[in-house]
């Protein structure tokens, strides 16, 4: 084989952002005859990553519709796909993560006998229903796939123990790659606002949240908590980019607004996130993907979930689990923003994601499993 056939699959903005350096690497390649399929599983967020990044789609999907299930989101991905893959025949797609996308994707690669890569491979909480779905989905994907991209070493331990022995390599993560390229000194925001906050005088508070599974009381509870950690500091400005779910924009709205300093805003690009967040003083999320992104920007993340998939950053510090309890959330606010040497013991510690070099590893890998390289890449060690 002289040539090999790869096709990425992702939908969302957290995939993109993670599998746009992937697909450049790919392209550069040789020995790779690269493809790119989007299922726009989100489509406005997809798109601006894609635009950032100077991707153009040989395939694309175009499956979003407004309150869009998670029946409606796979069976529109399969079905997508089986078109797809029929008409491309990859040797390789690789998938990302844990979303639908990625599920419904290798689900089509298998029912065609294509071999499947998963890109951060072996993130477990072991709560199957927390986060929901991500957490099956990337179970699922883990028994699908014949290649395992794992950021982690923690994460080969847990393919392991569930039995997952062959074609597993530790890369570091992908989006440590990304933010190579969208993080810049003299950034400036399309976002009017960005460019008009006080970043050295003010503490930026950066805060997402949207996961399905904080729906409801848990929601509920993170905003009345965001809310009285402005009202305690005044040095505070607290920059909220607002998830297009209706349910996330409800809550926000009620709990929310008409604070001077809470800064309710539409989605942001992947670029403005990654300057925002690096400028600012502390990230509070609910999201994966920001867990490893901030510590890389030496920023303290104050996780707005009762677990995480991602312990390492709590072992290394970078990273605490303050929950879905108002009075948790605000403690633990509270100390980053009046205690400096908690602070700084946070936003220095050791980022155990990744050291910009995850996508060579990767595609290193898939050469050598191709027989197109004699050895396998080196394995990625944090600290």
């Amino acid at each position: 084989m002289s040539r090999i056939r790869v096709m990425t699959i992702f939908g969302t903005r957290p995939e993109a952002i993670k599998m746009a350096p992937l697909v450049q690497a790919l392209k550069q390649q040789p020995e790779v005859e690269a493809t790119c399929c989007v299922t726009a599983q989100h489509r406005e967020m997809l798109d601006s990553v894609l635009e950032i990044f100077h991707i153009q789609p040989e395939y694309d999907l175009n499956i979003m519709q407004p309150r869009q299930s998670l029946s409606t989101i796979t069976t529109k991905c399969l079905l997508g796909m089986e078109e797809v893959l029929g008409q491309a025949r990859p040797d390789l797609v690789l998938v990302h993560g844990d979303t639908s996308t990625t599920f419904a994707g290798a689900l089509a690669a298998f029912y065609q006998q294509i071999a499947v890569g998963h890109v951060e491979a072996g993130l477990r909480t072991c709560d199957k229903y927390s986060p929901f779905p991500e957490e099956m989905n990337r179970k699922l994907v883990g028994d699908i796939a014949d290649l395992h991209f794992c950021p982690t070493r923690k994460n080969r331990e847990n393919l392991l123990r569930e039995g997952i022995e062959q074609g597993v390599f530790v890369t570091g993560n992908t989006v440590i790659d990304a933010l190579k390229t969208t993080v810049v000194k003299d950034y400036h925001f399309a976002t009017p606002l960005l460019n008009q906050l006080d970043y050295t005088g003010k503490k930026v508070i950066v805060v997402t949240c949207h996961r399905r599974e904080n729906y409801g009381q848990p929601m509920e509870n993170i905003m009345t908590a965001l809310r009285e950690i402005a009202d305690a500091h005044p040095q505070v400005e607290l920059v909220y980019p607002v998830h297009l779910s209706p349910v996330v924009r409800e809550a926000a709205g009620k709990y929310l607004s008409g604070h001077p300093r809470i800064h309710l805003i539409d989605p942001l690009t992947a670029d403005e996130m990654h300057n925002l967040m690096a400028r600012s003083y502390l990230v509070m999320t609910d999201s994966g993907g920001l867990q490893e992104e901030a510590p890389a920007l030496g920023r303290p993340v104050l996780v707005l979930r009762r677990e995480t998939e991602r312990p390492e950053a709590v072992e290394a510090g970078t990273v605490r689990i303050a929950g879905t309890r108002r009075e948790d959330i605000v403690e633990l606010a509270n100390r980053l923003l009046t205690d400096e040497e908690a602070y700084r013991a946070m936003a220095h510690a050791v980022n155990p994601y990744g050291d910009g070099q995850a996508c060579r590893r990767i595609v290193e890998a898939i050469l050598w499993k191709f027989g197109l390289r004699d050895t396998p890449p080196e394995e990625f060690q944090a600290g």
